[in-house]
């Protein structure tokens, strides 16, 4: 697909604010989704003093707070915390990693790769110019996130070799463990010389080719006929998880991607590394089973979801009023109402088309997304039942 961008690039961060029609809104980077306890904390409190009390979880790993009163003093905490390491390249720090990776299942572990691939984003110059939504994608194999549309991936092929993904498709080339971040690094500097105002690689005419064509001569690169299968999961990781040690790591959802400030402190509180996902759920991990059955028994009563059937995991939805002024109504108080009186099913046969429904008449199975207008802002990638408000009431668009 060619696409021409006339305009500049507004992707918002901690430093550049996005105007919501609720107030500013400020976007962190959590590259590869992991929180330290005192990080989340300190998120949480930020959320509390300086925001609207929530904390937001992203499609692709990262945390908004809106309602931002005060742009330093956020920034000030963030930096304290870590959150901040970068005041140039802050919004390139896109990187999302399979969540259970090292811990339950997966080829490899990619988290281990995380922080020299931010670390390597963060010393080059350069590349802070990178659009704020180019994305990068690390799979440990089992194809839960290479499907997410990056726009430079890497994906395991076995225990010590990764495919080169660029613009979401395989370029059948193949790098050791030990070259990947320099691999994903060169990449994002030949973005850079081939765009012409783009901000996604799939933007550019013929880019999946001539990228893959530049890099082809990189140290230490093989090809492969066999092409690794890329499609889009709705992989969240829910419920009780034994890792590979013996110990467990808990996935919870969290109710339209919005997390109390209250809740995110009482998990915390627990003192255990905690994985941000794609889906926008969250994975506590290296938990002993009694610490885990005491985490369930306080954090379900307190909304998060660690049952895989719940049929809030089916429901995803835009921000909605008040915090967009382009859409029709307060699509996520509609769509929580839909769950709440059991008019969201998990599974079932796709409906027909609907249209100019009242909130309280629509129904629907299996996975879909709840927009305020048009645009449908947050869609999640594969088959997901639109259900888009308009000025004549909603709409259904079935899965296709």
């Amino acid at each position: 697909m060619v696409m021409e961008r006339n305009e500049a690039d507004s992707c918002p961060g901690v430093l550049r604010l996005h105007q919501a029609a609720d107030g500013p809104l400020a976007r962190i980077r959590i590259p590869g989704g992991r929180l330290e306890p005192a990080q989340l904390q300190a998120l949480a409190e930020a959320a509390v003093e300086l925001a609207d009390g929530s904390i937001e979880l992203t499609s692709r790993g990262n945390v908004q707070l809106r309602q931002v009163r005060d742009a330093a003093a956020l920034e000030e905490r963030l930096t304290t915390a870590g959150l901040l390491p970068s005041t140039t390249h802050e919004r390139v720090r896109n990187i999302i990693a399979s969540p259970l990776s090292g811990r339950v299942g997966g080829w490899a572990d990619v988290h281990a790769l995380v922080p020299a691939l931010d670390t390597g984003l963060r010393d080059h110059p350069g590349l802070a110019e990178l659009p704020g939504r180019v994305l990068f994608t690390l799979d440990d194999g089992r194809g839960d996130v290479s499907g997410l549309g990056g726009d430079i991936g890497i994906h395991a092929v076995d225990d010590g070799n990764f495919a080169l993904l660029l613009a979401g498709k395989d370029t059948g080339l193949r790098v050791p463990a030990a070259e990947a971040v320099d691999l994903m690094l060169a990449a994002a500097h030949a973005f850079l010389a081939l765009r012409d105002g783009q901000w996604r690689l799939h933007e550019i005419p013929d880019g999946h080719d001539k990228l893959t064509e530049q890099l082809a001569t990189h140290p230490g690169l093989t090809t492969s006929p066999d092409t690794v299968e890329v499609t889009a999961r709705q992989d969240i990781p829910v419920g009780w998880l034994t890792q590979a040690d013996g110990k467990v790591a808990l996935g919870a959802g969290v109710r339209l991607g919005s997390l109390p400030a209250r809740t995110a402190e009482f998990i915390a509180a627990i003192e255990h590394p905690v994985y941000l996902t794609p889906w926008r759920s969250i994975v506590i991990t290296d938990l002993d089973e009694w610490t885990a059955e005491q985490v369930v028994r306080v954090l379900a009563p307190m909304g998060l979801i660690f049952d895989a059937a719940s049929p809030w995991l089916q429901v995803s939805a835009c921000a909605g009023l008040p915090g967009c002024a382009k859409s029709h109504t307060d699509i996520r108080a509609d769509a929580a109402e839909a769950v709440e009186s059991g008019r969201v099913i998990p599974s079932g046969t796709a409906q027909s088309a609907h249209e100019g429904l009242d909130a309280d008449e629509v129904v629907a199975a299996g996975r879909q997304h709840w927009s305020g207008c048009e645009r449908r802002c947050g869609r999640p990638r594969g088959h997901v039942t639109d259900v888009i408000a308009t000025t004549d009431g909603y709409r259904i668009v079935p899965s296709e």
